[in-house]
Formats: C-alpha cells, structure tokens, sequence
C-alpha cells in the first residue's frame, strides 16, 4: 500500500505523462495531416516510399441509428437494451 507521499507522486507522474501523451498524439496527427494532404495534392489513396506502403482509402460502415429505433420503436430498442457496468478512472 501506498503512503500519502508516494501516492501523490504516482498520481504526479500520471498526469505529467498524460500531458505528454496528448502533446505526441497532437504531434501525430500533424505529421499524419501533412502526409494526407500530400496524398490529397498528388490525388492518390496508396504512397509507396522507400520500405513504406502509406494507404488512406474510405471505409464503409453500417451501424444501427438507435437514436432513430428508440424515437420509432421504444418498446423494441427497451428490449434490446442492455445494461453495463465499468469502472472509470479520474484525476482532476
């Protein structure tokens, strides 16, 4: 078990690496937008360069509106509905 001290420096390093975590995923996605705008200029969905093969292609999905079944059918959408427990961690 952890002491005041040592709790309060876990939860310190905890949130020193989430800010350094959201300052590399901004990071990411900067150098992942630049290579996308290269692709969108050259008008292409596949990069090959040196050992790399850089896709970015649409993907289709299908997904169940159920905002729409719980407004048309809300005795259905009850019945399908299922409850689900977790946990959630914080620190503010």
């Amino acid at each position: 078990m952890l002491n005041k001290n040592e709790l309060t420096q876990k939860i310190h390093q905890i949130k020193e690496l989430q800010r350094m975590s959201e300052e590399l995923t901004a990071e990411l996605e900067a150098l992942k937008d630049e290579v996308k705008q290269t692709m969108t200029e050259q008008n292409t969905d596949t990069l090959v360069i040196d050992c790399y093969k850089v896709t970015w292609k649409p993907v289709t999905s299908n997904r169940i509106d159920t905002t729409a079944i719980k407004r048309e059918l809300p005795e259905i959408a009850e019945r399908y509905t299922k409850q689900t427990e977790t946990k959630r961690f914080t620190i503010s």
